[in-house]
C-alpha cells in the first residue's frame, strides 16, 4: 500500500548496500510467514475445529477487514511514531498473536473466536507494516536505486507467496497444524531483530499543512470517482478482489473436504497462484507493448474470468490440474490488470494527489475481500463449496463486461482523460 501524504522527511544517512540487504532479508522472512500462516490457520480450524466453510470465510474476512478498518488513517499512524520502533512492535505483536494458537492447542483452549482474533490483529499490524515500508524504503537506498531496488522487493514478494503456502502445507503434514504456526511466529521475531539493527530514520520537519484529514481523504476520493479511466478499473478492481475474497476462504476447504487433497497437497496447490503472479509479472511489459494498454487490461480480465471456471471444475486426480491451471492463470490475470492499472494512476494523478488517490483505491478495492469470503461462506452454507465456487465464476464474467462498456473498453488510457 502506498505511504499516504507525511509531514515528515526521513533519511537513514548513509545509503549502505548491507542496510538495504538486512531491510529486504526481514521483509521476506516476515512475507514468508504470513503464507505459511494463509495455509495453516485455516487448517487448524478444518482439522482441530472441524470448522464450517462460514467459520473459515470468518477467520479469512477477520484478516482482510483491517483494510476497511485502518486502511485510510494507516498512515498517519505511520507518520506520527517512530517508524523502525513501530515497525519492530508490529512483527512482535504478530508474532505473539499467531504463537497464541499453538499455546491454546496444547492447553487445549483452542476456539473459533481465539482464530478469528488472531487472523484480525494480524491483519491490522500488517496494514501499518506494510505501509511503514513502503515509507522506510526510500530513507535506505539513493534515489537512483529505488526503482530496482522496488522491483527486487516485488519480485521477492512474488516468491514468498509460491513457496510459502508449499512450505506451510508440509509443515503441517510434518508437525500438524498448530505447531506449524510456531515457525510464522519465528519469522516474525527475525524480522523484528534484522529491523532493529537498522539506521534510526532522521525525521526533518517540513512545511506543515493545516487541512483536516476528512478534506484531504476527500479530494482523492473526488479524483477517483470523477476520472474516466480510473473510475472503471477500480470498480473492476473492487469485482476482482471481492471474488478473490471468495477464493481465499473456500480454497482450503474445496480441496481438503471435495477433492481429498492432503496438507502438503493443499499447500503445494494453492502455490500455483504464486507461479502465475510470476509469470503475469514478467509478461506484462510484452504484454502491454504488443496490445496497448487500455486492451491489454481488458484481455487481462476476460483471461482470468475464464481461467476462474477452471477451478470449480477440478477434480480428484489428474483434474487437479485444472485447479492448478485454473488458479495459476486467474493470478496471473490479476497480476497483469494490478500492474497496468497501478502505472496509470502514477501516470495521470497529480502529485499532490498520489498518495490519496492510492490509498483510496487500495481502501476500496481491497475492502471488498472481507465481504467476498463472507459471502463465499454464506454461499457454501446454501449450495455447497463448488455451487459457491461457480456462482463466484459468474460474477467474475461481469468484469470484463465492465470495463468494456467504460472509456477503458473505447481505448482510453492517454494521460488527457
Amino acid at each position: 500500500m502506498p505511504a499516504p501524504t507525511t509531514n515528515t522527511r526521513t533519511s537513514a544517512g548513509p545509503h549502505r548496500p548491507g542496510v538495504f540487504w538486512r531491510y529486504w532479508t526481514a521483509s521476506t522472512i516476515s512475507r514468508t510467514g504470513d503464507a505459511i500462516t494463509t495455509v495453516a490457520l485455516p487448517l487448524v480450524a478444518i482439522q482441530l475445529l472441524h470448522a464450517t466453510s462460514m467459520e473459515i470465510s470468518l477467520i479469512t474476512a477477520a484478516g482482510y477487514a483491517a483494510w476497511l478498518l485502518i486502511g485510510l488513517p494507516a498512515g498517519v499512524i505511520v507518520q506520527r511514531l517512530p517508524l523502525r520502533g513501530t515497525q519492530v512492535a508490529l512483527d512482535l505483536i504478530r508474532a505473539t498473536a499467531v504463537l497464541s494458537v499453538p499455546v491454546a492447542a496444547a492447553l487445549e483452549a483452542l476456539s473459533l473466536p481465539l482464530l478469528i482474533s488472531v487472523s484480525l490483529v494480524i491483519g491490522l499490524a500488517t496494514v501499518v507494516f506494510d505501509v511503514g515500508n513502503s515509507t522506510f524504503l526510500p530513507s535506505i537506498v539513493d534515489k537512483k536505486e529505488l526503482t530496482s531496488r522496488n522491483s527486487l522487493t516485488s519480485a521477492s514478494n512474488a516468491a514468498t507467496e509460491l513457496g510459502g503456502p508449499s512450505v506451510g502445507g508440509v509443515l503441517v503434514q510434518l508437525a500438524g497444524p498448530a505447531a506449524a504456526l510456531v515457525v510464522d511466529a519465528v519469522s516474525y521475531v527475525v524480522s523484528a531483530v534484522l529491523l532493529q539493527s537498522l539506521p534510526r530514520p532522521r525525521t526533518t520537519p517540513t512545511t506543515r499543512n493545516n487541512t483536516s484529514m476528512g478534506v484531504l481523504i476527500k479530494d482523492g476520493w473526488q479524483f477517483v470517482v470523477r476520472h474516466p479511466v480510473i473510475r472503471p478499473c477500480v470498480a473492476a478492481a473492487t469485482l476482482i478482489n471481492f471474488s478473490c475474497g471468495v477464493l481465499n476462504a473456500l480454497t482450503p476447504v474445496f480441496l481438503v473436504r471435495t477433492l481429498d487433497a492432503s496438507a502438503g497437497l493443499v499447500g503445494l496447490l494453492i502455490a500455483s497462484g504464486g507461479l502465475g503472479s510470476l509469470i503475469g509479472a514478467a509478461l506484462t511489459p510484452r504484454i502491454a507493448r504488443r496490445l496497448g494498454d487500455a486492451k491489454a487490461v481488458v484481455y487481462a480480465t476476460v483471461f482470468l474470468a475464464l481461467c476462474q471456471i477452471l477451478v470449480p471444475l477440478s477434480g480428484t486426480g489428474w483434474a487437479l490440474t485444472l485447479f492448478v491451471l485454473g488458479n495459476a492463470g486467474f493470478s496471473g490475470g490479476v497480476v497483469v490488470f494490478s500492474i497496468l492499472t497501478r502505472t496509470h494512476r502514477q501516470s495521470v494523478t497529480p502529485t499532490e494527489l498520489l498518495p490519496r488517490v492510492m490509498a483510496t483505491v487500495r481502501f476500496v478495492s481491497w475492502g471488498a475481500i472481507p465481504f467476498g469470503a463472507l459471502a463465499a461462506g454464506a454461499t457454501a452454507t446454501l449450495a455447497g463449496t463448488r455451487g459457491a465456487l461457480w456462482l463466484s465464476c459468474t460474477l467474475g464474467l461481469a468484469i470484463p463486461l465492465l470495463l468494456l462498456s467504460s472509456a477503458v473498453g473505447r481505448g482510453r488510457w492517454g494521460n488527457k482523460e
